[in-house]
């Protein structure tokens, strides 16, 4: 048993510099992490608190910093939009492996057109620390002005210019779109459709500028355009109202798999084939994507990279660091079956 422990005492930050021979500052800053302290030091301030059992006392750092060692994740959807979109399940996965080595915990929160102010009084509440905000809207589920108080990074660019926000993480959504519509191209396909997302989401906006630029670029038509939200459901709906058209279709471009995934059965309800008939390249390479018949050829989304680099992000602007403003993510295409 330790001397401390003999004598009954609880061990203190002091007695830990006491007996590692360094200022209670520099014990301070082996226990927060901090890089500026020598190998050699470190090692001493850990010997000392093994030696004497020392466990810090993170609610009191926490008032002292006026931390609370917590991060928000904010996704302005429904819950069975979350939970049924594979993008969110690994975003997430990558927030919380870049966590793992840090002390900061994190919590989820789903925002519903009715809990809108409940959502912003609690991030500006105290309660966190910084947040991170991804699927992105416009208007009144904007949380730009939110980053004026609080270290917040987000999936995506806004899509307002009003909307100053001062740290982004991206994907190059405009190159991937043009990826997938190229290879509809290269392919021998001469009109291709597209199933855009929504319009009032950075990742709706830019896939479908993408596509058309790829057909702008050869000359193309790019009249043939229908919109859903991302979903299989409305990803079924767009292509009934494509093919309703009666125009010649060969190529699509999906602006993300489920909505890939849905076109797959309105395309086969009219009789037709994927690839003979019309071939189909969607975005995110997800599960969806990946065990479809035939399987889907797509755009990889570094979404898994994506999480982990907003929160790193995050918690350096927490610890007050120098950040980049805006990081961009690439894309590259898979190949499969369906194109």
């Amino acid at each position: 048993m330790t001397q401390a422990g003999a004598a009954g005492a609880t061990p203190t930050l002091e007695m830990v510099a006491a007996r590692a021979g360094v200022s209670r500052a520099t014990v301070s800053r082996v226990v927060n992490g901090s890089p500026k302290v020598t190998p050699e030091i470190v090692e001493a301030v850990q010997a000392a608190i093994a030696e004497l059992n020392y466990v810090p006392n993170r609610a009191a750092r926490s008032l002292a910093s006026r931390r609370t060692h917590a991060i928000a994740l904010v996704v302005p959807e429904s819950t069975a939009r979350v939970f049924n979109d594979p993008f969110f399940a690994t975003l997430v996965q990558g927030v919380a492996l870049a966590l793992s080595d840090t002390e900061y915990t994190l919590s989820m929160l789903m925002e519903s057109e009715r809990s809108v102010d409940k959502t912003r009084r609690y991030l500006l509440g105290g309660n966190v620390d910084g947040a991170l905000v991804v699927s992105h809207h416009t208007g009144d589920h904007s949380y730009a002005h939110v980053s004026r108080s609080l270290p917040v990074v987000f999936g995506g660019r806004p899509l307002d210019p009003a909307e100053q926000v001062t740290h982004t993480v991206d994907v190059d959504n405009v190159h991937g779109a043009e990826l997938a519509t190229r290879h509809l191209i290269d392919r021998g396909c001469r009109r291709i459709a597209t199933i855009a997302g929504p319009q009032d989401m950075p990742p709706g906006v830019d896939r479908l500028a993408g596509w058309r630029r790829a057909l702008q670029e050869e000359g193309l038509a790019d009249d043939l355009v229908e919109f859903g939200d991302f979903s299989p459901t409305t990803g079924a709906a767009a292509m009934r109202r494509l093919l309703d058209r009666g125009e010649p279709i060969d190529g699509l471009f999906a602006a993300n798999d489920q909505m890939a995934i849905g076109a797959y059965s309105a395309i086969r309800e009219a009789g037709l084939s994927i690839p003979d008939d019309i071939a189909v390249v969607g975005f995110d390479d997800d599960n969806y994507g990946a065990t479809a018949v035939p399987p889907l050829t797509t755009v990889h989304q570094p979404s898994l990279e994506m999480g982990s680099t907003m929160a790193r992000t995050l918690v350096q602007l927490i610890e007050g660091e120098d950040v980049e403003p805006a990081t961009m993510l690439d894309t590259e295409l898979v190949l499969r079956a369906s194109a």
